[in-house]
């Protein structure tokens, strides 16, 4: 039995003040999020749109859920009204959906740029040379607020390796900060620290909270 609430205390204390926290709940029952929720953890994050619409439903209001995966502009719908950060924006296709959604629900959404920082070509995300240009796009959208920028390293043991590109992410992060950029989300349960010590601001962690997904 994994305790939750005792994994979720461990590593906010290993955490300095200005990172927040995003407990990743994928594919884990309401009840493993209600202990958390009942631990203090409020902010959530899913990866399919299906899931996260069913947990906003059954789960308590003042929950934060961030959608924490690929998402499909067709299924942005289902999440607009009620979606707290979007991480993973990858495409001005997206950006003008969400973007479009947002008006109809008369809100603002909180969105990141997803920079491809991997050397995975299975990973999504702008190019570290089109942020800048996105960025620029963005400020015609008036329901979306980019709030900072997201990257998934590469899935490996070598540290150096990641180290590396969370180092390349967090360049990139203080050229575009003149954006009113103050989000940094890099790092996941087996990288968190070295993310921090990149300037991350938001981490991803769900196996260490609630143990390895079934």
């Amino acid at each position: 039995m994994m305790n939750i609430a005792n994994n979720l205390s461990k590593i906010k204390e290993s955490i300095p003040k200005g990172v927040s926290l995003v407990a990743v709940s994928k594919t884990k029952p309401s009840s493993d999020i209600l202990e958390a929720y009942n631990a203090g953890q409020r902010i959530f994050g899913e990866n399919k749109v299906q899931e996260l619409a069913n947990k906003y439903e059954e789960l308590p209001k003042d929950i934060q859920w961030h959608m924490i995966g690929h998402l499909q502009s067709n299924k942005v719908k289902y999440i607009a009204p009620f979606v707290s950060l979007i991480h993973a924006v990858d495409s001005l296709k997206l950006l003008k959906e969400i973007n479009k959604r947002a008006e109809q629900n008369n809100r603002v959404i909180d969105c990141l740029l997803q920079v491809h920082i991997a050397s995975e070509s299975t990973k999504f995300g702008f190019g570290t040379g089109e942020i800048e240009s996105a960025l620029i796009e963005v400020e015609e959208f008036k329901n979306i607020n980019i709030i900072g920028l997201m990257g998934m390293a590469t899935f490996t043991n070598d540290e150096k390796q990641v180290n590396n590109e969370f180092a390349l992410l967090s360049e990139l992060f203080k050229k575009v900060k003149t954006y009113s950029i103050n989000t940094l989300s890099i790092g996941m349960s087996g990288d968190y620290k070295l993310a921090i010590n990149n300037g991350s601001t938001m981490i991803r962690v769900g196996s260490a909270i609630f143990g390895h997904r079934n």
